[in-house]
């Protein structure tokens, strides 16, 4: 399985013997669950993202008809 060296400060490996300490888990699981979690929460970020631009490019029509005073100005040319 492949592995990786990372380097912390002291004050940062306390930090992080003390939450493993706290959370019971080894700090190598502590670490492997902190990156993991991160990678979830950027991968759900970027779906929810793209799920609203869909969803405004999909009924931009029905806000700009519902809403006619807030559709922004066009310029010349602009797509």
């Amino acid at each position: 399985m492949p592995a990786l060296n990372i380097e912390f400060s002291e004050e940062e490996m306390a930090q992080l013997r003390q939450e493993a300490e706290a959370r019971a888990v080894s700090l190598k699981t502590l670490v492997r669950e902190a990156v993991a979690g991160d990678l979830a929460h950027r991968r759900a970020l970027a779906e929810g993202a793209e799920a609203f631009r869909r969803f405004v490019g999909e009924h931009a029509g029905a806000f700009d008809e519902a809403f006619p005073d807030s559709v922004p100005r066009r310029t010349a040319g602009a797509a």
